[in-house]
C-alpha cells in the first residue's frame, strides 16, 4: 500500500474545494499532526506558525527566516524553555514540544562567512524581484498580473482611459471592444508592444544611494585580531556617508572617512545584529522606504519563485540595465560566497542515493534531485558564457577539440570525431544522443539505480555547442591481487574476473532488459570475442567513490536504416529512402521503438489466433496447453521476429549497421534477425507513423501551432525531424492536402529555420565579440528580406567600428560576416534542405515566395530563429517587408543567451497520481479523479513548487474538473495559477499558454467577469496571430468563444470566421462545422435575421441527416429548432406584408434565445472542457458480454438479461449513426452504469462525462428522457463516485439547440529539451 503523504502547512499552498470546503486526503488537514507554535525574540514581533511534527528543527528555522517579519535576519537559532534545539532533530522528538509552545529566536555570533551571507540577504531584500526583472534577464515573464489590472485592451481606433479594475474584486461594467488587429480577416499585424504590456506592479523603491565594500578593506592584522571581518561603505538617501564594520557581534558605525582610516566605533552608536536595524537608525528615509518595500503587494508564489530551468524570452524591454544598483556585485558577494567549486557529480549521486522507502523520503529525494539538476543547468549556462566569451583558457591546449574546466564543470566542444560520423554535425548528433541515452539510464528504477551516469547538459551559445559534465570520480586502483578495479567493461577490456565486474555485468544485463537491448558478441581488435549488453562504445567503471558508472552511451538506440545504407545498397532517388544523411548517427527515437514493439505484439497475438484457428483446436489448446498451442506460439514468434521462440520478446542490437564492427560467425543468425527487425522498424515510420500523424492532424487530434509543438507531436509518434521532407511528400500526395495546409506551412517553416540555424552557427563563430550584434542583425535581414545586399549595411558597420575604436585597415576576417547577401543565404538554405530533408522544390527563390505560397509569417520565422539561437530582440515593431532599409539594426539585438538541453528529473508519485486520475476519469469516477488530481497537485507542489510542465497540465485538468462539478470560483483560482505557470515555465507566447488563457476566459465568464474574460481571449487571439497566424484550426476555437461572449454584429463576425475555418479544415460535413452553423443560427435569431438563421440551421440539419440518419435524435433536435425558426420567420414576414400590424409581439421566442447556462455549456464544448461522445468499444464489449452470457449462463440469467440485450442491440444499431468526430478516444473508454441522477449546478447539462487521457478533456453524452432540458447527469458527491448515463445514443439538446460531437484539441505538453 502506498504511503500517505505527510503534509505541512508551510511548504505548499493548499488547493481547497471552494464549493464545499472539503480538502482531499493529505492536503494539510488539521488532524495531520501539525502544531501551531508561537515565535518571538530577536527583536521580532511575536507571531504564530503552523509546523508539521515530522519537520526538522533546521527546516523550521529556514521557514521562519523566510517570513516577512524576520527577513533579512540570519545567524539565529531556536530555543525552547531556555535550551537550544538540535538543528537535526525532528520537532516531535523534542521533549516537551506540543501545540501552543513558545519558541524563541536566539541571536548567534557571526562568522566571516555568515556575515557575508547576512549581507547577501540584505542585498536580496533591497533588490526584491519584480516582473520586469525576468525580461531583463532574458527569461519569460508572466503577463497575467498586468492583464488583469488593465481596464481595457487598447484598440487602434479607440483608446481606453477608464479606471483600472482589480482582477478579484472590481470589474468594469463596459465590455471592452476587440482591437482592430484581432478582428477576423484583419490585414494589420498586431503590434509587438502589446505582447508584453507594461506591468502595473510597483517597482522596488530605492533605499540607499550606495552600498559597497569600503576602500579600507581588507582589515589589517591588528583589526582582524579584534574581530573586524570587513568594512562596508554606505551612502544614504539624505546624502550622508557612513563606514560600517562587520564583527562577530553584528554591525556598527566606525570613525573612518573617505580620506582617513579609523576603525574605532563611533560615539553613541549601537551594535546591531541585523544591518537593516542599524541603517534604519541612521537614515529615516531608509526606514520609510524599507517599510514600503515590505508592505507592497506581494507576488503570487508562482510569480515570485525562480523557475527550475531557464525559459527564454525572445523579446526584451527597452531598458538595457535595471534602474537599481546591483549591490551584490559591489559588495563582492559573488566571489566571497562561491570561492569553492561544487562537486556536481557527488551532489547528484548523493541525492540519487537518498532513501526512498516511504512517500516522504521519495518526495525529499525527488526535490533534492530537481534542485541539484536545476542548479547544474544554471551553472552550465553561466560556465558556457564564460568559456565562449574568452574568460577561461583551455586545459589541453588543443585548438581543434579544446576542453575547459570552470566552476567544477568539465566542458568540451565535441564528442568522437571519426569521419564516418559526418564532422561537426556528427559530433552534435553524438552529444544529443548521449544526453538522450543518459536520460534513459537515469529513468531506470529499483536496483538499477545503482548504475550511475555523470550529470550532463548541452549548451548552444554563439554558434558553438559545449558538452558540460560534472567531474568524473577517480578510478579505483588495483586490489591486493593486482587486478584492476577501475575500468571493468568495454570492448577492449578483455577477460577479467572479480566481484566488482560481476556486479557491474549484472547491472548491465538488467538494464539491457529494461531498455530492450539484446546481449550480443563482437570480435575485438585482438580477436577476443567480447559479450556486450550496451552499445559498442560504452564503458563501465567503478569509481573511487564506490559507485558504478556507465559512459559513452551515445549509440544506445537502434539504427535508422532509412538513412543508413549497407554495403552495396543503392541510394533512392527524388528524396525517398533509403538514402544517405549528412552524419552517420541516425537513430530511432524511444517513442518509435515502443510503438513498434506494441505493433509487433498486436501482430503476434493475431498470428497466434490464426495459427490456432487453422489447427481447429483453439479452445482445447488454451485449456490443455498441448503441443499444437505451443507450436502456434513458436510459429508466431518466428513470424514477428521475437528473439525468443517460446514467448514474445523484442530486443534490439544497437551495434548492427555500425561500420567497422565484426560479429562472430555464431552470431550471424541473430545479426540477420536484427537487421530484419530494424529495417521493419524504419519502414514502420513510413508506412504507419507518418500516416497516423497525418490522420491525427486531419481530424484535429493534433493541432500544432509553432515549431515546438510540431516537433513535440512528431516525437510523440516517434518520428525524427529528418523525416520532414517525407512528411511534406506524404501530405502533397494526400487527397486532403488543402485541409493540411497549416501542417505544410509549419513543416516548411521548420525546415527553413533549422537550415538557417545550422548556417548561422558557422556564420557567427568567426565574428569578434564587438561585432556580434551587427552580425546577427545582418543575418536576420538576409534571411527575412529578399535580395538583401550587404552594401546597405556596410557604411553603418564602418561607423560603428570607428566609434568602437577599430581602424579602417582592420583584417578582412573581422568584416567577412558583412559580405553575406540574401540571395547567397537562401541558396545555402536550399542546399542544406536538399541534403538534410531531400526537399528539392517548394522553397522557391526567396522568402517572399515561401510566404506567398504557404502563408508563412516572417514574424513567426523571426521568433523561431531567435528561440533556437538564443538571441533576444528589442520589443518594438519590425517592418520586415521594407526592402529599402534594414528592418533589424544592431541596437535591436539585446543579448545572446545559452540554450540549454538537460536531463529531466522524474516526479514519480505525483505523475502516478495524475495518471490514476486520468484513468478514473475514463471510467467516469469523477469524485475519485477529483481527489486524485488534488493529491497529485499537492505532490507536484512538494517537489517542484508546481513550476513544471506536468504540474501545469495537472492543475489545468483540476480546474476543468472543478468547473464541471459546479465550482467555477475554484476553477478560476486554479486556472489563474496555471496561466502564470505556463507563461513562466513554457513561455509567455507558448501554444499551451494560448490554450490556458482561453480556458481561463471560460471560467471568468462563468463567474460574471465578462470584461476580464474578453481580455483573456483577446490576449489568446493576439498570441495566436503572432505565433502562427489566423489560418489554423485552433483559431476557430478562439473565434467561437469570442462569438459566444460578445454581442451584436461582432458576435456574428467571429462566429462566421470560425465557421469558415472549420469548413476549410474539418470539412463542410463535419459535426463541429454543424455546431458552428447552429451557434451562428442562434445569434442570427437574436439579431432578428430569421432568414439567415434558417439557412444556417438547414446546413446543420443537412450534416446531421447525412451523418446520423433521419431517425437519429440529433437530427430530430435540429429539425425541431429549424421548425421553430421557420415559424418565427413566417410570422415576421407576414407582419411585414400586412404593414399595419403591430410588431410588439414579434420578439424572439425564448426557445430561440440561449440562456446564460446554455452559453456556458457551449463554451465548454467549444473549448474542449466537455464534448459529446459515444464509445464504440463499449458497444463491442457489451456485444461480447451478451454472447458470453448467452453461452455460459442458465436460462434464468438469459431471461433476466433480455432487457439488457435489447438495449445493447439498439445501441449497436444506432452506433453507426453516432456523432463521433473520430473514434480515437473511444478506444480507451470503460463501461458505465445506466442510471440518471440530477444535480443542481451553476450550469445544467445532460450526458456522459469522460476524459481524454492525454489531454484531460472532459466530455458529455446526452440523455434521451431529458433531451430538451439542460441537466448534467452527475452523481452527487455524497453518493457513489461513478458518472452515470441512461443512454449512449441521444444528442445533447439545450433549449432547442443540438450539441454535436466536438473533437477537442489536446493540450500540448512541452517536454523539456533533451
Amino acid at each position: 500500500m502506498r504511503d500517505s503523504a505527510k503534509r505541512g502547512s508551510g511548504e505548499q499552498k493548499d488547493i481547497s474545494n471552494s464549493a464545499n470546503g472539503k480538502r482531499s486526503t493529505g492536503l494539510g488537514k488539521e488532524d495531520d499532526g501539525s502544531y501551531t507554535v508561537k515565535i518571538q525574540g530577536a527583536g521580532v514581533d511575536a507571531f504564530e506558525l503552523t509546523v508539521p511534527r515530522f519537520c526538522l528543527v533546521q527546516d523550521t528555522l529556514m521557514t521562519i527566516l523566510n517570513r516577512e517579519e524576520v527577513t533579512p535576519r540570519t545567524s539565529l537559532t531556536l530555543s525552547m524553555s531556555g535550551a537550544n534545539l538540535d538543528p537535526f532533530a525532528e520537532l516531535q522528538s523534542v521533549k516537551g514540544f506540543k501545540a501552543g509552545v513558545t519558541l524563541r529566536l536566539i541571536e548567534e555570533p557571526y562568522t566571516p562567512r555568515s556575515a557575508q551571507a547576512h549581507l547577501a540577504r540584505v542585498q536580496e531584500l533591497l533588490g526584491t524581484p519584480s516582473p520586469q526583472d525576468a525580461l531583463r534577464g532574458g527569461r519569460s515573464p508572466s503577463v497575467l498580473n498586468a492583464l488583469t489590472h488593465t481596464a481595457d485592451v487598447p484598440s487602434t481606433s479607440q483608446s481606453s482611459k477608464g479606471k483600472r479594475a482589480n482582477n478579484k474584486t472590481e470589474q468594469t461594467n463596459e465590455t471592452p471592444s476587440p482591437p482592430d488587429y484581432i478582428l477576423p480577416g484583419a490585414t494589420e499585424r498586431p503590434p509587438l508592444a502589446t505582447l508584453l504590456p507594461t506591468s502595473t506592479y510597483p517597482e522596488v523603491p530605492s533605499c540607499l544611494l550606495d552600498l559597497s565594500l569600503s576602500s579600507w578593506n581588507p582589515p589589517p592584522g591588528s583589526r582582524k585580531l579584534q574581530g573586524d571581518y570587513l568594512y562596508i561603505s554606505v551612502e544614504t538617501l539624505e546624502g550622508k556617508h557612513y563606514d560600517i564594520t562587520s564583527s562577530p557581534r553584528g554591525f556598527y558605525v566606525n570613525r573612518s572617512t573617505v580620506h582617513a582610516f579609523d576603525p574605532r566605533p563611533a560615539s553613541s552608536t549601537p551594535v546591531c545584529h541585523c544591518l537593516t536595524d542599524l541603517l534604519s537608525q541612521l537614515s529615516p528615509q531608509f526606514k520609510h522606504n524599507l517599510s514600503t518595500l515590505r508592505h507592497r503587494p506581494s507576488l503570487s508564489t508562482e510569480e515570485s519563485m525562480s523557475t527550475p530551468y531557464h525559459t527564454m524570452s525572445w523579446l526584451g524591454g527597452s531598458a538595457l540595465y535595471p534602474h537599481k544598483t546591483n549591490h551584490g556585485c559591489r559588495l563582492g558577494l559573488e566571489q566571497g560566497l562561491n570561492n569553492q567549486a561544487p562537486d556536481w557529480n557527488e551532489e547528484m549521486q548523493t541525492a540519487r542515493d537518498l532513501p526512498q522507502t516511504t512517500l516522504e523520503e521519495r518526495l525529499q529525494r525527488e526535490k533534492a534531485l530537481l534542485q541539484v539538476n536545476s542548479a547544474f543547468a544554471w551553472a552550465a549556462a553561466q560556465a558556457t558564457e564564460k568559456v565562449i566569451d574568452g574568460f577561461v583558457d583551455p586545459i589541453n591546449g588543443s585548438n581543434e577539440a579544446p576542453a575547459f574546466l570552470w566552476g567544477g564543470l568539465f566542458m568540451n566542444i565535441g564528442g568522437p570525431g571519426e569521419d564516418w560520423l559526418g564532422g561537426e554535425r556528427g559530433r552534435r548528433a553524438a552529444q544529443r544522443l548521449e544526453l538522450q541515452a543518459i536520460q534513459a539510464y537515469s529513468d531506470l528504477e529499483g536496483d538499477l539505480q545503482a548504475l550511475h551516469t555523470l550529470p550532463t547538459a548541452l549548451t548552444d551559445y554563439r554558434g558553438l555547442r559545449l558538452c558540460v559534465q560534472g567531474l568524473a570520480p577517480g578510478v579505483q586502483a588495483q586490489d591486493q591481487s593486482g587486478v584492476s578495479t577501475g575500468l571493468l567493461y568495454s570492448l577492449s577490456t578483455g577477460p577479467l574476473e572479480n566481484p566488482a565486474r560481476r556486479k557491474l555485468l549484472q547491472l548491465l544485463a538488467q538494464s539491457a532488459k529494461a531498455l530492450g537491448l539484446q546481449r550480443y558478441a563482437v570480435v575485438g581488435h585482438t580477436g577476443y570475442q567480447a559479450a556486450l549488453f550496451t552499445s559498442i562504445d560504452a564503458q563501465g567503471l567503478l569509481g573511487a567513490d564506490g559507485r558504478y558508472y556507465i559512459l559513452d552511451v551515445y549509440r544506445t538506440a537502434p539504427a535508422d536504416t532509412n538513412f543508413c545504407l549497407a554495403k552495396g545498397e543503392e541510394e533512392a532517388k527524388d528524396g525517398n529512402v533509403p538514402r544517405r544523411f549528412p552524419h552517420g548517427l541516425c537513430r530511432l527515437r524511444p517513442e518509435l521503438v515502443k510503438a513498434f514493439v506494441q505493433h509487433k505484439h498486436t501482430e503476434f497475438t493475431k498470428r497466434v489466433k490464426e495459427k490456432m484457428q487453422e489447427s481447429e483446436c483453439m479452445e482445447d489448446c488454451v485449456q490443455s496447453s498441448d503441443s499444437s498451442g505451443t507450436e502456434a506460439v513458436r510459429a508466431a514468434c518466428k513470424d514477428v521476429g521475437s528473439i525468443s521462440d517460446i514467448i514474445f520478446e523484442m530486443r534490439f542490437n544497437p551495434t548492427v549497421f555500425s561500420p567497422g564492427v565484426q560479429f562472430p560467425k555464431s552470431e550471424s543468425a541473430a545479426v540477420a534477425l536484427q537487421e530484419r527487425l530494424q529495417r521493419e522498424a524504419a519502414a514502420f515510420i513510413i508506412n504507419d507513423q507518418i500516416p497516423a500523424f497525418i490522420n491525427d492532424c486531419l481530424h484535429c487530434d493534433e493541432m500544432p501551432m509553432d515549431g515546438a509543438t510540431l516537433r513535440q507531436a512528431l516525437h510523440h509518434k516517434g518520428i525524427n525531424l529528418r523525416y520532414l521532407g517525407l512528411l511534406i511528400s506524404a501530405i502533397s500526395q494526400s487527397d486532403h492536402k488543402e485541409q493540411l495546409r497549416h501542417i505544410t506551412r509549419l513543416v516548411y517553416g521548420e525546415i527553413v529555420v533549422r537550415c538557417a540555424r545550422r548556417i548561422f552557427n558557422g556564420y557567427i563563430q568567426g565574428v569578434e565579440l564587438s561585432n556580434l550584434s551587427a552580425a546577427a542583425s545582418h543575418f536576420f535581414c538576409c534571411l527575412l528580406v529578399p535580395h538583401f545586399s550587404p552594401a546597405s549595411n556596410s557604411e553603418e558597420s564602418k561607423k560603428r567600428s570607428r566609434r568602437r575604436g577599430h581602424k579602417g585597415g582592420g583584417s578582412t576576417d573581422n568584416t567577412a560576416w558583412s559580405l553575406l547577401s540574401g540571395n547567397e543565404l537562401w541558396t545555402h538554405i536550399c542546399q542544406d534542405a536538399l541534403e538534410t530533408y531531400g526537399v528539392k522544390q517548394g522553397l522557391g527563390s526567396n522568402i517572399d515566395q515561401l510566404v506567398e505560397q504557404y502563408g508563412l509569417q516572417k514574424l513567426s520565422l523571426l521568433r523561431e530563429i531567435c528561440l533556437k539561437t538564443g538571441i533576444q530582440l528589442r520589443l518594438r515593431d519590425y517592418s520586415l517587408d521594407n526592402r529599402t532599409k534594414a528592418p533589424i539594426s544592431p541596437d535591436d539585438v539585446l543579448n545572446f543567451l545559452p540554450v540549454v538541453k538537460h536531463i529531466n528529473m522524474p516526479i514519480t508519485d505525483a505523475m502516478r497520481s495524475f495518471c490514476a486520475a486520468q484513468n478514473s476519469l475514463q471510467k467516469g469516477l469523477l469524485e475519485q479523479a477529483y481527489e486524485q488530481l488534488k493529491e497529485a497537485a499537492y505532490l507536484f507542489g512538494r517537489v517542484c513548487d508546481s513550476l513544471h510542465p506536468e504540474a501545469c497540465n495537472c492543475l489545468s485538468l483540476l480546474a476543468k474538473m472543478a468547473y464541471v462539478q459546479g465550482h467555477p470560483a475554484e476553477a478560476r483560482s486554479v486556472q489563474m495559477r496555471v496561466v502564470v505557470i505556463s507563461e513562466r515555465v513554457l513561455g509567455f507566447d507558448h501554444p499551451n499558454t494560448i490554450q490556458q488563457y482561453a480556458l481561463l476566459a471560460v471560467y471568468l465568464f462563468a463567474g460574471g467577469e465578462i470584461a476580464l474574460a474578453l481580455r483573456c481571449l483577446y490576449r489568446a487571439k493576439l498570441l495566436m496571430l503572432t505565433v502562427h497566424g489566423e489560418d489554423n484550426p485552433y483559431t476557430a476555437v478562439l473565434d467561437s468563444s469570442l462569438g459566444l461572449m460578445l454581442q451584436g454584429e461582432q458576435s456574428q463576425q467571429y462566429l462566421q470566421s470560425a465557421l469558415r475555418l472549420n469548413t476549410s479544415f474539418r470539412g463542410a460535413m463535419d459535426l463541429t462545422t454543424a455546431l458552428n452553423h447552429h451557434l451562428l443560427a442562434q445569434r442570427m435569431c437574436i439579431a432578428g435575421d430569421y432568414r439567415g438563421a434558417m439557412a444556417q440551421e438547414k446546413e446543420a440539419h443537412n450534416v446531421f441527416e447525412k451523418q446520423c440518419g433521419d431517425n437519429h435524435p440529433q437530427t430530430k433536435c435540429s429539425s425541431d429548432f429549424l421548425n421553430a425558426v421557420t415559424q418565427q420567420a413566417v410570422r415576421v414576414e407576414r407582419s411585414i406584408r400586412q404593414g399595419g400590424a403591430e410588431l410588439t409581439d414579434l420578439s424572439t421566442p425564448e426557445n430561440l434565445v440561449p440562456s446564460f447556462e446554455t452559453t456556458l455549456e457551449q463554451l465548454a464544448l467549444v473549448n474542449g472542457i466537455l464534448k459529446t461522445s459515444y464509445s464504440m468499444r463499449l458497444m463491442e464489449f457489451k456485444e461480447k458480454l451478451k454472447g458470453k452470457r448467452t453461452y455460459e449462463e442458465s436460462e434464468k440469467v438469459k431471461a433476466d438479461s433480455s432487457s439488457e440485450v435489447k438495449d445493447v442491440e439498439e445501441a449497436a444499431s444506432s452506433e453507426k449513426l453516432s456523432i463521433e468526430v473520430t473514434d480515437g478516444n473511444s478506444k480507451n473508454q470503460a463501461e458505465k452504469t445506466d442510471v440518471v441522477e440530477d444535480r443542481p449546478d451553476h450550469f445544467q447539462m445532460n450526458g456522459e462525462f469522460e476524459s481524454n487521457m492525454q489531454s484531460g478533456d472532459a466530455t458529455t453524452a446526452p440523455d434521451e428522457d431529458e433531451a430538451k432540458s439542460s441537466k448534467l447527469a452527475i452523481k452527487n458527491s455524497t453518493e457513489s463516485k461513478e458518472i452515470i448515463t441512461a443512454s449512449n445514443t441521444e444528442p445533447a439538446l439545450i433549449n432547442g439547440e443540438c450539441k454535436p460531437d466536438d473533437k477537442v484539441m489536446p493540450v500540448e505538453k512541452e517536454t523539456p529539451q533533451n
